[in-house]
C-alpha cells in the first residue's frame, strides 16, 4: 500500500510536469490524480495482459502517466472555469 503511494505521487509530480503551463494542485490534489493514474494505467495494462493491476511495469507506467496528464490538465481546466 505505502509503495501504491509512493508511485502515485511520482506518477502525478511526472504527470505536472509534462502538463503545459502553470498548474496550481495542491500535494494531495497530486497525489489522488497520481493513484487514479496509476489504477488506469494498471487497469489498461491488464487488459493488455501484460500484468497484474498492482503489478509495476513499463506499459503500465507509460499509461498511469499519460492518464494523469489528462487527469491534470482536466483538473486544472475544471478548476479555473470555476473561479471564473
Amino acid at each position: 500500500m505505502i509503495g501504491f503511494i509512493i508511485a502515485g505521487l511520482i506518477i502525478g509530480a511526472l504527470a505536472r510536469l509534462f502538463t503545459p503551463g502553470k498548474q496550481k494542485l495542491g500535494l494531495i490534489a497530486t497525489l489522488l490524480l497520481g493513484l487514479a493514474g496509476s489504477v488506469i494505467g494498471g487497469v489498461i495494462a491488464n487488459l493488455l495482459g501484460t500484468g497484474s493491476i498492482f503489478e509495476l511495469n513499463i506499459l503500465g507506467f507509460v499509461v498511469a502517466v499519460i492518464a494523469s496528464v489528462l487527469l491534470v490538465g482536466t483538473a486544472e481546466g475544471l478548476a479555473t472555469r470555476a473561479k471564473k
